[in-house]
């Protein structure tokens, strides 16, 4: 029988790489012929990869499929790229997606490894490019920040108890101002650093430029969003978007005894949500389109913040239209929409379809 792919499917975690070698045949039989743990290290590379070539067969290209965990991937990545692998990155919930198919009853490394296997012999796979420094530098930058303002409401907080208190220190109190100032100054740095990477590449300040044309979105949320999705490089539609940065909707629901109510999964980019909720607040008080789908939405359910997080979807996948089409946002496009969808489910019409 014919050899239709080999794949090395990888568990990656901080210290080591779960790795599994399996084969697909033209039997389409799914076979797992080597398991191995390797440091995550470049002596661990090497070692991978000398064990991975051993096991191969020449009549196939040999892939290695992991899931894109946070930041402990990368180095793997980029020293496979480097050695002219087929490297496959795979968002972390279609991994997850794919293993609930699975007769998976104890979930260990290995049985993580062999699901990331079976996945990338069974699916069609999309060789993986390293993103353009550009965007690693942004989202070192935007991330550094976030930290400086985390910070930063830390030490208010602070100020504010001290001066509640009976007798505030004085000398307490000049340390708390001075470290806030040090962290205003570091912030406004980091925004100039990030607006001289932007204007740097006139195809990423063209994409910023139109995705700012969106009503409540500013340039430091679109420079996180395109920084985060590296210039939505795993993204291939709207559904994965949501999914990336945990927006997709999770439900628990069994006959008529189990019904819990439906939340996001939050399993996905933290930043990206994060990038998104000023932008909804501005978008719902200063947008008619935006204020109206929220006014709709809270006179159905009533609550307010899954109506806000619904506009904060609607923007991030509306973001991602203007970068993949190159164009701005057009008010008096998504108004029309918005009457076509209304006439479309109205009695009458649908009488008529």
């Amino acid at each position: 029988m014919n050899l239709l792919r080999q794949v090395v499917g990888i568990d990656v975690a901080k210290d080591e790489l779960v790795c599994t070698y399996g084969v697909i045949k033209s039997d389409f039989i799914v076979e797992f012929k080597s398991s191995m743990v390797f440091k995550n290290s470049l002596t661990g590379f090497e070692k991978l990869s000398n064990w991975a070539l051993k096991l191969s067969l020449e009549s196939s290209e040999l892939y290695y499929v992991m899931e894109a965990t946070g930041v402990y991937h990368q180095k793997f990545a980029y020293w496979l790229h480097g050695k002219s692998y087929k490297v496959v990155i795979v968002l972390p919930n279609k991994i997850s997606n794919f293993a609930r198919t699975l007769e998976i009853k104890t979930v260990t490394d290995k049985t993580a490894s062999e699901a990331i296997t079976k996945f990338g012999l069974s699916r069609s796979l999309d060789s993986w490019q390293p993103p353009l420094e550009l965007y690693r530098n942004i989202k070192q930058l935007t991330r550094e920040r976030d930290q400086i303002v985390a910070e930063r409401t830390v030490i208010k907080n602070q100020i504010h108890a001290e001066n509640s208190e009976a007798y505030p220190n004085k000398r307490t109190l000049e340390r708390l101002d001075a470290r806030k100032k040090l962290l205003n100054v570091q912030e406004a740095q980091i925004k100039k650093e990030i607006e001289e990477l932007i204007a740097s590449n006139q195809d990423v300040k063209e994409s910023i430029e139109n995705m700012t044309s969106i009503p409540g979105v500013g340039r430091l949320t679109a420079a996180v969003v395109i920084a985060e999705t590296n210039g939505f490089e795993l993204i291939r539609n709207k559904k994965q978007l949501s999914s990336y940065a945990g927006f997709d909707i999770k439900e628990k629901q069994s006959g008529t005894s189990v019904k819990g109510k439906p939340k996001i999964s939050k399993k996905g980019n933290k930043y990206v949500r994060k990038a998104m909720h000023l932008p909804s607040l501005t978008a719902v008080r200063h947008c008619q389109i935006y204020k109206d789908i929220y006014a709709r939405l809270v006179g159905r359910h009533g609550v307010k913040m899954k109506a806000l997080v619904c506009i904060q979807r609607k923007l991030l996948e509306l973001m991602f239209i203007l970068f993949k089409n190159q164009t701005t946002f057009n008010a008096e496009y998504e108004e029309m929409k918005k009457v076509l969808l209304h006439n479309a489910t109205e009695p009458s019409n649908l009488a008529l379809s």
